[in-house]
C-alpha cells in the first residue's frame, strides 16, 4: 500500500508531500491545475521514460519518491529479497531523480537500480488505469496473468510448466546426442587411448609404490653398505659395539650402586637404551635381508616408470592424474557406445512427455475457459452499469499451434470489447476512447476483485465523458474496490469525489511570475466546499452546499449494512 508520496521541482509543483491510507482517495481540482501530475509521478516511479520537460522551469532536477507498506504484499517482499534489496521493517521506498539534461537515476531502498528493476518491482506495488498507453491491462501477458489469478489455477499452471520443462530437457539431450554425428572414429581413438592407459596400474597408491621401489633399487648398494655398517656398530661381534659398551657400563654401575642407590636409576635407563638398541639392530637386519642388487629388477622398474611418464607427457597431465583421465575416457566410451540405444529411447520419452504436457494443458485450458466466461459475464454487466449500454466484454482464448510444448499453456488470451450495441468486439488495446478504456478497466478490476495481487490501483479520469447517475455508479464501484484494495482516483465529478474515504484538492496560482501547483488534504468542511464548487461552478449557492452534503451522506450510508426487516411477530410486539 502506498503510504507517502513526495514531489520536488516536478512540472509546476515546487514541493509537496502527501500521506495515503487504505480505502479510496480522490484528487480533484480545476482544469489545468495539475491533478494528473500525481498520477504521472507514480508512472515515472514505475519506470516510465521521462525527458527534461517534467523538470520545473529554472530547476536542475525533479525529485520523486514513494513509500510503500509491504505488510500485505508477499510477492514484493520476495522480489526484494531475491534482488538483495531487502525492505526496512516491511517498508519500501522508490526514488527517482530526473535531471534537466534529460538523464535520470533510480533507487530502491536507497540503493541504485536500473529502470528495468524499478519497473519490475513497481508492477507488484501499483497499477495505473487511465488514458495512457502504459496500462498493464493492455498487454496480453498481463491479461493472461489476471485471468489465471481469477481462475486460481496455480496448480494447473505448475503442472504445465513442469511438463514443458521435462520435454525441453529431453529434447536438449537428444539434440546433444545428434550433434555428435558419426562417433565411430572417436570411439576407435578412445579405445586405443584407453588400451594404452589400462596396460599400466595408474592408481595413486600403485604409482607411489612403483616410485619407492625404483628409488630403493637405484640406491641398493648404498643402502646395503649403510645397513652392514649399522649392524657392526650396534652389535657386531668383532671389536667394540654399542650393545657391548652398554652392557659393560651397566655392570660397573651395578657394582657401585651398593654404595650409591641413585645409580640404580641410571642403570634402569641404560637397560631401556639397551632394549631399543636391540630393536633397532633387529629392524636394520630385516631391512638388510630385503635388499639385494638386482640389475634386471632395476631395469624393469625403469621401464615401467618410463612408460608412466611417457603417458603423462602424452596426455599433458601429472602422473597422479592419469587414473582419473582413464576413468573419464571409459565413461565417455560407455556413453558413446550406448548413444544409439539412448536415441531410440529418447524418441519414446519425448512422445510421452508431449502427451503429458497436452493433458496438463487441456486441464489448464478448461480452467481458463470457465474463469473467462465468468469474468466476461460479470464485466459485461458492470460495463452496462457504467454508462456503456449494450457493451460487451469477452475473454477470447486463441489456441496457438506450436511444435514445442509452451510452459504458459496451449493458448493466448485477448480481452475483447464491444463498447456499444451492434459493434463487433475489438481487442481492448485498440479501444480508441480513453474514457471508455478507463471505465472498462474499472469494470474488469471490480469483476476480478480479489484476484489481482497488486495492492494499489490508480484511476486517472475514469469518469471522462459521463455524468449524472452513471457518475454516481462509477464512484460507488470505486469505493467498493477500495474496501479490498487501495484506490487513488483523479476525478472532476462530484458524484465520484464524494465516494472517497479521503480527498485531496490540487490548485494553482502565480507565485513570483511563475505558475505553481499546491496540493492540500481536505477536512470535512473543506470537502463540502470543494464538492459544492464542483457542483455549482462559478456561483456556489446554498443549493450546491446542500447537494454536496447529501452526496457525502449517501456515500457514508452506503457503507452501513441495512438493518434486517422485523418479522410480523416482532412488529406486532413493537406495536403493542
Amino acid at each position: 500500500m502506498l503510504t507517502h508520496l513526495a514531489l520536488k521541482d516536478f512540472a509546476v509543483v515546487r514541493a509537496t508531500e502527501l500521506e495515503f491510507g487504505p480505502g479510496m482517495t480522490v484528487i480533484s481540482g480545476e482544469t489545468g491545475a495539475g491533478k494528473s501530475l500525481l498520477v504521472d509521478a507514480l508512472g515515472f516511479l514505475s519506470g516510465l521514460r521521462a525527458d527534461s520537460g517534467v523538470v520545473r522551469h529554472g530547476s536542475e532536477r525533479a525529485e520523486l519518491s514513494a513509500d510503500f507498506d509491504l505488510s500485505g504484499n508477499p510477492p514484493a517482499r520476495a522480489w526484494l529479497a531475491g534482488n538483495e534489496l531487502d525492505e526496512d521493517d516491511g517498508q519500501c521506498q522508490l526514488r527517482r531523480v530526473i535531471r534537466a539534461d534529460g538523464g535520470s537515476r533510480a533507487w530502491i531502498n536507497g540503493r541504485p537500480v536500473t529502470l528495468a528493476q524499478l519497473t519490475e518491482l513497481a508492477g507488484l506495488l501499483v497499477e495505473i488505469h487511465g488514458q495512457h498507453e502504459h496500462q498493464s491491462l493492455l498487454s496480453r501477458p498481463s491479461q493472461l496473468a489476471l485471468l489465471d489469478a481469477h481462475a486460481r489455477n496455480e496448480p494447473q499452471r505448475e503442472a504445465v510448466r513442469a511438463a514443458a520443462a521435462a520435454w525441453q530437457a529431453l529434447l536438449a539431450e537428444r539434440e546433444r546426442l545428434l550433434a555428435q554425428g558419426d562417433v565411430s572414429d572417436r570411439i576407435g581413438w578412445l579405445e586405443h587411448q584407453l588400451g594404452e592407459l589400462e596396460k599400466e596400474d595408474l592408481d595413486p597408491a600403485a604409482l607411489e609404490a612403483l616410485d619407492a621401489a625404483h628409488r630403493r633399487q637405484a640406491n641398493a648398494a648404498g643402502l646395503i653398505a649403510a645397513c652392514d655398517e649399522a649392524v657392526t656398530r650396534l652389535g657386531g661381534e668383532d671389536g667394540p659395539s654399542l650393545d657391548r659398551l652398554l652392557q659393560q657400563a651397566r655392570a660397573g654401575l651395578a657394582r657401585a650402586a651398593e654404595h650409591e642407590p641413585r645409580l640404580a636409576e641410571a642403570d634402569g635407563l641404560l637397560e631401556g637404551a639397551s632394549l631399543q638398541v636391540a630393536e633397532a639392530l633387529a629392524l636394520v637386519g630385516r631391512i638388510r635381508d630385503d635388499l639385494e642388487l638386482d640389475p634386471d629388477r632395476f631395469e624393469e622398474l625403469e621401464r615401467r616408470l618410463g612408460r608412466v611418464h611417457d603417458l603423462a607427457r602424452k596426455h599433458r597431465l601429472a602422473p597422479a592424474e592419469l587414473a582419473g583421465h582413464r576413468d573419464g575416457i571409459a565413461a565417455e566410451l560407455e556413453t558413446l557406445r550406448s548413444a544409439g540405444e539412448r536415441l531410440d529411447r529418447l524418441d519414446g520419452e519425448l512422445a510421452a512427455a508431449a502427451a503429458t504436457w497436452r493433458e496438463a494443458a487441456a486441464t489448464l485450458t478448461a480452467s481458463r475457459q470457465a474463469a473467462g466466461q465468468a469474468l466476461a459475464e460479470a464485466t459485461s454487466a458492470l460495463i452496462a452499469e457504467l454508462g456503456m449500454g449494450g457493451g460487451r466484454f469477452l475473454v477470447e482464448l486463441e489456441a496457438h499451434e506450436q511444435e514445442r510444448p509452451d510452459p504458459n499453456g496451449a493458448e493466448r488470451v485477448e480481452f475483447m470489447v464491444a463498447a456499444n450495441a451492434g459493434q463487433p468486439p475489438r481487442p481492448l488495446r485498440k479501444v480508441a476512447s480513453g474514457g471508455e478504456l478507463s471505465r472498462i478497466s474499472l469494470a474488469i478490476e471490480v469483476a476480478a476483485l480479489g484476484s489481482d495481487a497488486v495492492p494499489t490501483m490508480v484511476f486517472d479520469e475514469v469518469d471522462s465523458g459521463i455524468g449524472g447517475a452513471v457518475a454516481q455508479i462509477v464512484g460507488r464501484k470505486l469505493r467498493a474496490l477500495g474496501r479490498a484494495r487501495q484506490v487513488l482516483c483523479v476525478t472532476h465529478l462530484p458524484q465520484v469525489a464524494a465516494q472517497g474515504h479521503a480527498h485531496y484538492r490540487v490548485s494553482k496560482a502565480p507565485v513570483d511570475g511563475m505558475t505553481r501547483s499546491e496540493v492540500a488534504r481536505l477536512d470535512a468542511r473543506a470537502r463540502e466546499e470543494e464538492l459544492a464548487r464542483m457542483l455549482g461552478g462559478v456561483e456556489v449557492g446554498p443549493e450546491a452546499h446542500a447537494a454536496a452534503r447529501r452526496l457525502l451522506e449517501e456515500a457514508v450510508q452506503a457503507d452501513v449494512p441495512a438493518s434486517p426487516r422485523p418479522s410480523r411477530k416482532q412488529a406486532a410486539a413493537g406495536t403493542a
